[in-house]
């Protein structure tokens, strides 16, 4: 079936956007063009704020099925999942369990790790780790090393420490967005990410994008709102490191159990071009910057076409129907 040709099967969609978390003001962007691409197609598509508006106002909608475009906490992270799997309403993405591991940096990372998948080597601490432990970091893991707040996403919550006597500003930056803070080994080399859509058996990555930002600092500014990143789709690699990189995206996917869709951010190690995951998104950006829509064009599909692609894969996680 041609779900474009067909948008009364969806019933009425609402686009969950906003929300409380850091990333609001990207989810708004998200959302509001996952909501013009929706109507576009002749869907009954309505915006929804759970910063602005309480669940029962969301289960008064009785919405058919909704597309979350929330980004970070209280929308990418199995909260707002497992108030739908209450309420019943099908959803856009991974249930509250795939949901909540993948927005914890530190648990993905161990998980990645015991499927013997590639992560950079890491510490964790909290906000009492004392001095002397902070200063013995750069020893382990090296330098430069990251710092990063692992329940924000965005490159918010994020310091890059380049000499020891950076480590107490840049882990009190972190500590401002999170009681814990991920310290990892920083990989030298190209940055790419890779779309992944579908579920299980059936998920299958998209176009490699590759990520050449001003002085290689991708940062919030230069994600969201620069011109100057450069990105590269599909990405300037050989055929088997593509086809590398995809499996490893997918295996990536599946062991944190995702379904319906997500980006897997990788980094290349320079001198060997050696794959190293950072990162799963499970709510990834739809804005006009964001990669997950730029691999889908590079695949031919329209933006609108991948909206509808993902509200199609929209379901209950908890609910075993017969």
């Amino acid at each position: 079936m041609n779900t474009a040709n067909n948008p009364q099967q969806f019933g009425k969609v609402g686009v969950l956007m906003g929300g409380r978390s850091a990333e609001r003001e990207v989810s708004l962007m998200s959302g509001n063009g996952v909501l013009a691409a929706l109507k576009s197609r002749g869907i009954d598509a309505h915006a929804f704020d759970p910063a602005e508006r309480s669940l029962a106002e969301l289960a008064a909608e009785k919405f058919d099925r909704v597309f979350i475009a929330l980004h970070g906490r209280f929308g990418e992270d199995g909260t707002m999942q497992g108030a739908l799997e209450q309420l019943g309403v099908p959803y856009t993405g991974s249930g509250v369990m795939a949901s909540a591991i993948a927005m914890d940096k530190v648990m993905t990372k161990r998980i990645w790790l015991s499927h013997d998948l590639p992560t950079p080597r890491f510490l964790v601490l909290d906000v009492d780790t004392p001095d002397d432990v902070l200063q013995d970091v750069p020893d382990e893991l090296g330098l430069p090393l990251m710092l990063k707040a692992p329940h924000e996403g965005s490159t918010l919550g994020i310091s890059k420490v380049n000499d020891a006597a950076d480590m107490h500003a840049g882990f009190a930056l972190c500590a401002t967005y999170d009681r814990v803070v991920l310290a990892e080994e920083f990989i030298t080399g190209r940055e790419v990410t890779v779309p992944v859509l579908g579920s299980g058996h059936h998920a299958r990555a998209l176009p490699i994008v590759e990520i050449r930002a001003p002085d290689g600092n991708y940062d919030y500014q230069h994600k969201y709102f620069s011109d100057d990143t450069q990105y590269l789709c599909p990405a300037p690699l050989d055929a088997a490191l593509t086809l590398h990189l995809q499996d490893i995206a997918v295996r990536a996917f599946n062991a944190i159990g995702c379904s319906g869709w997500a980006r897997v951010d990788i980094m290349l190690r320079a001198d060997d071009d050696a794959p190293f995951l950072l990162e799963i998104n499970t709510s990834p950006g739809m804005t006009g910057h964001s990669l997950v829509p730029m691999a889908g064009k590079a695949e031919g599909m329209a933006y609108e076409d991948l909206c509808i692609a993902i509200l199609n894969t929209a379901r209950l996680h908890a609910v075993i129907t017969p």
